[in-house]
C-alpha cells in the first residue's frame, strides 16, 4: 500500500519512524516549511522532514493547501492512504476526499475530549488522571471524524507536557501500525463521536503562563506541570518574574494569602495558594538558567 504522511514535530516523527521500522511504503512526506530558529534566525528542518531525507523519501513544504499546487502533488504520488500526525495544516475536502482509503489522524486525546490544537497540555493542566491517543478517519469538521480506535494511559504523578508528549508518541505510533493493519484488512471499525461530550483544547499563549495562586494547590502544580516545556509558567516573584518548571506540594498546613512567601529554604520556595501551599522546585530568573530553587536561593537569599 502507498502511503502519504503529514507531520511535523517530534511527535510526527515518532510515528514516521515506526512506519518505516515496519516495513510500510511512504511514498512521500508532507511538511511544514523550515522556520528560523534562535537569535540569528537559523533555517531549521522539522524533524519529521529530517527522518524523511535520511530515508531518500521525498518531501514537500507546500505553503499553501487550497489553490491545487498540493493537491496536484497528491495526484502524481497517488497514495492509497494519507497519515496525518500533528501536520499543523487543516486539509481541504479536495486532499480528504482523494485516496482510497481516506485520510487518517492520530490525535493526542480520547476523542471527542480535547479536539483542537493542544489537547495533550490542556489533560496535564486540568488534572486529568487519564488520557490517552486516537485514531480516526478525518473529516470535514477539525477533529470531527469517526473513531477507529483508542488508547488509554494514566497521567502519572508530576508528569509533564512534555513527558506525556513521549510517552503518547510511542503509544500513537503503535496504534497507527495497528490500525493500518486493519485497514488494509478491512477489519477497521468506524464510530461516530458523541458531539455532546465535545470539549476543545485551543493553543497556549505566552500569557497562559501566569499562574493564578488562587488556585487550589493541585491546579497550581498541574498548571506548572502542562505549561512545561512551552511556555513554561511564570510567576513574580519578592519583585522579580521567574519562570516556574516544577512544583510539589507543601506539608505546610494554614491558611495562607495566595500569592504569599511563607519560606524559602533547602527545599525551595513555598507559596499559599487557596487551600494550602505549594513548593517551587526548578525556576528560572530573569537573564538566568534553569536550576533548583534551592540552589537558586544559595546565592540569591529571599528574606521574609
Amino acid at each position: 500500500m502507498r502511503i502519504l504522511f503529514m507531520g511535523t514535530p517530534d511527535f510526527a516523527g515518532t510515528c514516521l519512524k515506526k512506519l518505516y521500522s515496519t516495513g510500510y511504503e511512504i511514498v512521500g512526506v508532507f511538511t511544514q516549511p523550515d522556520k528560523p530558529v534562535g537569535r540569528k534566525q537559523k533555517l531549521e528542518k522539522p524533524p519529521v522532514k529530517v527522518l524523511a531525507e535520511e530515508h531518500g523519501t521525498p518531501v514537500f513544504q507546500p505553503v499553501k493547501l487550497r489553490d491545487g499546487t498540493a493537491l496536484n502533488i497528491i495526484k502524481d504520488l497517488n497514495p492509497d492512504i494519507i497519515l496525518v500526525v500533528a501536520y499543523g495544516r487543516i486539509l481541504p475536502d479536495s486532499i480528504l476526499e482523494y485516496p482510497k482509503y481516506g485520510c487518517v489522524n492520530i490525535h493526542g486525546s480520547l476523542l471527542p475530549k480535547y479536539r483542537g490544537a493542544a489537547p495533550i497540555q490542556w489533560s496535564v493542566i486540568n488534572g486529568d488522571k487519564v488520557t490517552g491517543v486516537t485514531a480516526m478517519y478525518m473529516s470535514h469538521d477539525m477533529d470531527g471524524g469517526d473513531i477507529i480506535a483508542q488508547r488509554s494511559t494514566e497521567i502519572l504523578d508530576g508528569e509533564t507536557s512534555g513527558e506525556l508528549f513521549e510517552r503518547l508518541a510511542d503509544i500513537g505510533a503503535d496504534l497507527l501500525c495497528d490500525v493500518l493493519k486493519d485497514i488494509f484488512e478491512g477489519k477497521a471499525s468506524r464510530t461516530p463521536q458523541d458531539t455532546d461530550k465535545v470539549t476543545y483544547a485551543p493553543p497556549l499563549t505566552k500569557e497562559m503562563g501566569v499562574i493564578d495562586w488562587n488556585k487550589p494547590s493541585r491546579l497550581v502544580i498541574s498548571h506548572i506541570n502542562g505549561m512545561n516545556p512551552w511556555p513554561v509558567a511564570s510567576a513574580e516573584l519578592a519583585g522579580q518574574r521567574f519562570k516556574i518548571y516544577k512544583a510539589e506540594a507543601s506539608k505546610r498546613t494554614g491558611n495562607f494569602v495566595p500569592g504569599s512567601i511563607i519560606a524559602a529554604d533547602k527545599e525551595g520556595i513555598c507559596v499559599g495558594c487557596l487551600d494550602g501551599a505549594v513548593v517551587i522546585t526548578e525556576l528560572q530568573a530573569p537573564g538566568g538558567k534553569r536550576m533548583k530553587a534551592a540552589d537558586y536561593l544559595r546565592g540569591h537569599p529571599i528574606c521574609l
